[in-house]
């Protein structure tokens, strides 16, 4: 394991009904994070940083990933790759009455590193409970994904989705970096910086005042 940071990476719900059932992902497309998910988890082997695999499941008559289903069972994307923990879970974060947080206690992990789906529900849930926790917080935005929501709300586009909820992330709660940028820095041990609120803030203001 590298040293520093000492890293980990999650894989959150890579599963088939985000690609082939009742809630694909929609952007980036998704045969695009899959490949990046891919990419990231053999990086990751080949600099020994520990793989977690997280699992959502819902009861046997739920309408999405019910325990048993076609829709529930990872992508062989993920489920043909080796990993050092297997994580069910029943809620959005990863952290939530599971063992992740003593998991990673236990190997000294410092920086979580985040793929997998989906974007706006259980990685931002899971960011914030890391971030909240302690830790750097690193996050694959083209190894990601969202789909598109319409409510009493309103309509937002999972482009939109995906992009703000990257950019509320990269401002306070972790680094928004593409796979490329990120096994760069795992093959060289170091750090990625993320940005501040401050300073996210300012450039907007920025934009604005330009017209932009």
């Amino acid at each position: 394991m590298t040293t520093s940071p000492r890293r980990a990476l999650i894989v959150i719900d890579v599963q088939n009904e985000y690609v082939t059932g009742d809630l694909p992902i929609e952007y980036p497309p998704v045969h695009v994070s899959l490949a990046n998910i891919g990419r990231a988890i053999d990086a990751a082997h080949a600099q020994h940083v520990p793989v977690i695999v997280v699992q959502h499941l819902s009861p046997p008559d739920a309408p999405l990933f019910a325990r048993g289903s076609e829709g529930a069972a990872l992508h062989p994307v993920v489920a043909s790759r080796a990993y050092d923990h297997l994580i069910e879970k029943g809620l959005p974060s990863s952290f939530a009455g599971t063992d992740l947080a003593d998991w990673l206690a236990a190997r000294e992990i410092d920086t979580l590193a985040v793929v997998g789906y989906m974007t706006q529900n259980c990685n931002i849930s899971t960011v914030l409970h890391a971030s909240h926790a302690g830790m750097k917080v690193e996050v694959l935005s083209d190894a990601t994904g969202a789909p598109s929501y319409e409510n009493e709300a309103g309509y937002a586009s999972a482009e939109e989705i995906h992009r703000t909820f990257s950019v509320v992330m990269h401002a306070r709660f972790g680094a928004v970096v593409g796979t490329d940028d990120w096994i760069a820095a795992v093959n060289d041990g170091k750090p990625i910086a993320g940005g501040s609120i401050a300073a996210s803030n300012k450039k907007a203001r920025s934009r604005a005042a330009l017209g932009a």
